[in-house]
């Protein structure tokens, strides 16, 4: 099962090069080394994971394959050295003046055996002066748990010194009652939110690298409960061709 999921990361690296090849889009690969897996304010391992993903994108138009690669085994839960999670995303964006929104769908597999899922999404962002955004991202499940998760963001970014960038962001969750069951709660209202600060430094025209830390919390234990893991963190390289 390791050398499957191993040879389909390769598989899906020279299918991403093929198709950036074929149709002159522009691929990049990216890998994130994580102390713990937080996705939307829940823990998935609260060890450290790798997280490589491929993005080709044309004319608008991306399509994304990402991997969770559990190196801890969380409490014995998880088969540490094994994928555990591949997302597919199909998204279309675009801007208006400083105004950007997009829309997509997301298959999430689960290699270890528990039943996929899938969503769509779309989302507007707005950028009212340089470095500042703000937007919403609305999620619907229309799969396994049928129903909704709203996230609220802003962010600012800003050169620090020549190719030495910092990011610092904020989320807000709103999840409905059967997406807040689906992970142990009990209601609808507002679900998690998450404090980041981010660096990022560009090596070469292609080659970045970056870091961050971040806090992660839920707003209520009975829409979302205590969680293992609140601080976090990680180092990431990526490269575009």
């Amino acid at each position: 099962m390791k050398r499957f999921f191993y040879l389909a990361i390769v598989v899906i690296f020279l299918s991403g090069m093929w198709l950036k090849d074929s149709l002159a889009a522009e691929a990049t690969f990216n890998t994130n080394v994580n102390s713990a897996y937080v996705w939307r304010g829940i823990t998935f391992n609260d060890g450290v994971v790798v997280q490589p993903s491929m993005n080709v994108a044309k004319g608008g138009f991306n399509f994304n394959v990402w991997g969770n690669l559990d190196i801890d085994d969380y409490d014995n839960t998880l088969d540490d050295g094994e994928f555990s999670e591949v997302d597919l995303t199909l998204s279309y964006g675009f801007d208006i003046k400083s105004i950007s929104i997009s829309f997509g769908y997301i298959e999430y597999l689960f290699p270890a055996g528990a039943l996929g899922t899938r969503e769509v999404y779309g989302s507007i962002g707005i950028e009212p002066f340089t470095g500042f955004t703000t937007g919403v991202n609305v999620y619907y499940d229309f799969d396994e748990v049928e129903d909704y998760y709203v996230s609220l963001n802003i962010g600012y970014s800003r050169e620090l010194v020549e190719k030495l960038s910092m990011n610092i962001g904020f989320t807000a969750g709103i999840a409905g009652e059967d997406f807040s069951e689906t992970y142990g709660g009990t209601d609808d209202g507002f679900y998690d939110y998450n404090a980041s600060l981010g660096l990022g430094y560009a090596v070469t025209d292609n080659l970045s690298a970056s870091g961050f830390i971040a806090y992660a919390d839920s707003f209520d234990e009975e829409i979302l409960p205590e969680q293992d893991v609140d601080v976090y963190g990680g180092l990431g390289v990526s490269y575009n061709f």
